[in-house]
């Protein structure tokens, strides 16, 4: 590849792993935080489920104004900016009295974070070899995700306020990184076509065929926070509930689910590079992960937090397919639209989670805590298999094309 070509896939690669920085690092810090600003009890979980929600909604709201300003102004556009007011954010974030001053920093990072992994997969997407586009992707997302591990590492040693100050500060040195970075040649060839409609959302509900297509990518990735939002999240409520021998801490679920992802994104890659298929390796992963998820929400009471830990080490393998998730979106739109849906369908992802949580909120107290997990999981797999089935291969097509 050429060495442009690396280097945008190297600071693709790092502007994910602040991103999952950050989202892990919620969750590690949880506790110790909303603690430190006087909550105590069950308001602990139900403060630290509206902060999440708040920062996904802005992820949510971020994922599709960044989506269009990158199909009008470019890729490189929404790395330049989503990095900037995230690393404010979390600086701010360092200094917070209150829950309210914390939803609001949770709400700006999450606005900036927004457009991190859709714009760094549609820039590698564009600028790579079209059979060389999944190894590219993939490794984004391996290197990305070791992100998860820094914050389990950073969000456990160090105090919660110098954790935030450590993303603020990774941010910025990677907005230098940047200024180096050029534009993708498909875009910079159909800005020169005046009459083409770019990052125009009408685009996406005329034919409602193209619609469809965007509704099914995004359920394609709905377990992956199924995953992350509730059995991660939730880990230590979930060990209590099952009888588990020993604490679950946040901060191990998240370590080992991690650790799995790293592999999993890897493998992933590579197994939809050797099958020619990204279906096939969508199949296999989203399948598996259902599999294990059933395991661990029937751990037997008294087994220690040591198998919780291992089980969310395999689920995190399994969940692994984030990378071809995001590429099948990419190569499923043309230039024109391709910025809009692959920035904003990982963010309807994640905001998705806003309704996973909600629903368990709903489910928990008629139902209680594995039954309503249980059952949202069951409909979150199901989606996924059938949205799978509905897509059409993208693998190796060629990307130099746009919507009409």
């Amino acid at each position: 590849m050429h060495k442009n070509a690396i280097f945008a896939v190297l600071v693709s690669a790092l502007g994910y792993f602040v991103d999952v920085y950050d989202l892990i690092l919620f969750s590690v810090v949880r506790v110790a935080s909303l603690k430190d600003l006087g909550l105590t009890g069950d308001d602990l979980t139900s403060t630290g489920i509206l902060l999440l929600n708040i920062q996904l909604a802005g992820m949510l709201i971020g994922g599709v104004l960044w989506g269009i300003y990158g199909d009008k102004k470019g890729r490189l556009a929404i790395l330049f900016g989503s990095i900037l007011m995230y690393s404010v954010a979390n600086i701010a974030n360092a200094f917070v009295t209150d829950v309210w001053q914390y939803g609001f920093c949770r709400l700006l990072a999450g606005l900036g974070l927004a457009g991190e992994i859709g714009a760094g997969i549609t820039l590698v997407s564009e600028i790579l070899p079209k059979d060389k586009r999944g190894i590219g992707t993939a490794l984004v997302a391996t290197m990305g995700v070791a992100g998860g591990l820094a914050a389990a590492t950073i969000g456990d040693i160090f105090p919660w306020k110098t954790a935030y100050l450590v993303g603020g500060g990774m941010g910025l040195a990677l907005f230098v990184m940047r200024l180096s970075v050029r534009e993708s040649d498909l875009f910079n060839t159909m800005s020169d076509h005046k009459d083409v409609r770019r990052g125009d959302l009408r685009l996406l509900f005329k034919p409602m065929a193209r619609f469809g297509r965007f509704i099914t990518c995004v359920l394609v990735g709905m377990p992956i926070w199924f995953l992350a939002a509730l059995i991660i999240t939730l880990a230590p409520e979930i060990g209590k509930t099952l009888g588990l021998a020993g604490e679950v801490k946040a901060s191990g679920a998240v370590l080992w689910f991690y650790g799995g992802l790293i592999g999993g994104d890897l493998s992933s890659g590579l197994l939809s590079q050797f099958l020619r298929s990204r279906k096939k390796a969508l199949y296999t992963f989203i399948a598996a992960a259902g599999i294990f998820t059933l395991a661990i929400l029937n751990l037997p009471a008294g087994a220690g937090a040591d198998a919780y830990y291992h089980l969310c080490g395999v689920i995190g393998f399994f969940a692994g397919y984030w990378a071809i998730f995001l590429t099948t979106s990419a190569e499923s739109f043309g230039t024109n639209l391709r910025a809009t849906v692959t920035t904003s369908i990982p963010n309807l992802v994640r905001g998705g989670a806003i309704l996973l949580s909600s629903a368990f909120g709903l489910l928990r107290d008629p139902l209680g805590v594995i039954p309503s997990l249980t059952v949202i999981g069951a409909i979150t797999f199901g989606a996924a298999l059938v949205s799978v089935w509905l897509l059409r291969e993208t693998f190796a097509v060629d990307l130099d094309y746009v919507e009409a």
